[in-house]
């Protein structure tokens, strides 16, 4: 097995696909539970739903969906689509209903491919998961003029106003993620997948998975920390990527320690902040690093520390910036990035592009301080976004929601630190009757029928009346500390354990 990765000199997508299978074709390109494909596999049965996607009327510039789970079907799909210049876009199993609808009317897909599980959406032309061709000889799809600019993936986000916006990346991005992803990747890795294929954690990574012939290994559904540390160990797994929650759990594990998990080389603390007790007990208890990673859909590699850096780097900051990529402070003390990983545009909405791409910097909406050792310290967000479990939250649309709920005045949705997942929901709630409030399960049930089941408040704090600015706006900085006052009360009350 060769040892060298491939280069990112390649003039598109499709020729990166097929100097991929030559190159790693005995390889297995991804595992999930109950079936394995190698490269060359996987690029063959990638040419056969190349011509299924073309017979269907699919061309370059068209946008298809992807509703599926994450596995060797949406990887096919995604490289198929890419190979006849059409763009992929993901539609995360666990979203909603609205969210659905919202992507699907900006997207405008000329082919939506969904699971058997999922609703028939009126209005657009859907091919089912099981009508895919699985041919693995692939005959070759019609011939596409291609270049690195041409669009591969749309990637939507919830971003900072609540409606999903498309980061759109071309093949020159995705390769400019492959050249930038340092520690990161080692030729013929192992990884173990945290996000949903949807995310950008997967679609932006789709060239580095080809340059450095690495396997995706998708754990089991439900996930389980027993699932996990059983996975590690029987794929030989290298790179592990998990949220700081399931890093957590993992830890609780019977059998956990470094003379279980000998193949693993680095864990990843994906798409949120990893408390410092977290790193220490990870690097104690499964005998690997825990580098973070800074990033975002609209630039999935901005930074991230090294495994060599000193405790106050590693526990503190979310590293320097990657190869190729520049971060810098505004005056307002914005982040802002710049280099080849940042997104073209959001998709169709030059007016919101222009407002956070400014002279080739994207605005991040994180505020942060960048130290004299070129470390950057993230210290808040400018909006009310909160994250959970590595999941952004926008309060207005669940706020909105909530007020669908018979039982529900007024709401107010304020995120709250906790360990490990990163931010809970709060939902502050002027009941509609003082007598008979409603339950934090059902406005949980109210919201997950609509939204994404992350969105779903985690407390309910059952308020009077919700306190106002003098511009008769919820104040939201007078709840949180409403919000700590009894979060500390709880506490108090709670016995203590002996």
């Amino acid at each position: 097995m060769a040892g060298a990765p491939l280069s990112t000199d390649v003039a598109d997508t499709r020729a990166m696909l097929e100097a991929a299978a030559a190159a790693h074709g005995d390889v297995e390109a991804y595992v999930e539970p109950g079936a394995r494909i190698t490269f060359a596999d996987w690029v063959g049965r990638a040419r056969s739903v190349a011509t299924q996607f073309a017979d269907l009327g699919v061309g370059k510039g068209d946008v298809v969906a992807l509703w599926l789970p994450s596995g060797i079907d949406y990887a096919t799909c995604y490289a198929a689509v890419a190979m006849i210049g059409a763009i992929t876009t993901g539609l995360n199993p666990r979203l909603g209903r609205r969210e659905v609808e919202s992507i699907l009317q900006q997207a405008d897909p000329a082919l939506v491919v969904a699971d058997e599980r999922f609703a028939v959406l009126p209005g657009h032309r859907m091919l089912s998961r099981a009508a895919l061709t699985t041919d693995v000889s692939g005959t070759a799809p019609p011939a596409v003029d291609l270049t690195r600019r041409d669009l591969v993936a749309l990637i939507f986000t919830s971003g900072t106003t609540g409606t999903p916006k498309g980061a759109a990346f071309d093949a020159e991005g995705l390769a400019a993620g492959a050249a930038a992803a340092g520690v990161m990747s080692a030729p013929y890795d192992r990884r173990l997948t945290s996000t949903p294929f949807a995310h950008a954690g997967y679609m932006f990574k789709l060239w580095d998975q080809l340059v450095w012939g690495a396997t995706l290994v998708v754990p089991p559904t439900p996930w389980s920390a027993q699932g996990m540390f059983d996975v590690l160990r029987a794929e030989r797994v290298t790179v592990a990527g998990a949220v700081p929650t399931q890093w957590a759990k993992l830890l609780e594990v019977d059998g956990v320690e470094p003379s279980a998990l000998p193949h693993l080389r680095i864990g990843i603390a994906a798409t949120a902040p990893a408390p410092p007790e977290l790193v220490r007990r990870v690097a104690e208890r499964v005998g690997v690093p825990l580098v973070v990673r800074y990033a975002m859909t609209e630039c999935p590699t901005i930074c991230g520390t090294e495994p060599s850096d000193p405790p106050e780097v590693q526990f503190r900051t979310v590293g320097r910036p990657a190869p190729g990529m520049d971060v810098r402070v505004g005056s307002d003390g914005v982040v802002e990035v710049n280099g080849p990983c940042v997104m073209r545009g959001y998709w169709r909405n030059p007016e919101l592009t222009a407002e956070v791409l400014r002279d080739g910097w994207l605005r991040t909406g994180d505020i942060g301080v960048l130290g004299d050792d070129g470390n950057l310290t993230l210290v808040g967000r400018s909006g009310d976004v909160y994250i959970r479990g590595g999941y952004n939250v926008h309060p207005g649309e669940v706020e909105r929601t909530l007020s669908g709920h018979p039982g529900v005045k007024h709401a107010v949705v304020v995120g709250r630190s906790a360990p490990v997942i990163g931010e809970l929901g709060v939902a502050c709630v002027v009941p509609a009757d003082e007598t008979s409030p409603p339950t934090l399960a059902e406005l949980r049930a109210h919201v997950a029928s609509e939204l994404a089941d992350y969105k779903a408040p985690d407390e309910l704090l059952i308020v009077e009346e919700l306190p106002l600015t003098a511009m008769h706006k919820p104040d939201r900085i007078a709840l949180r500390e409403l919000i700590n006052l009894h979060h500390k009360d709880i506490q108090r009350r709670q016995p203590t354990r002996g």
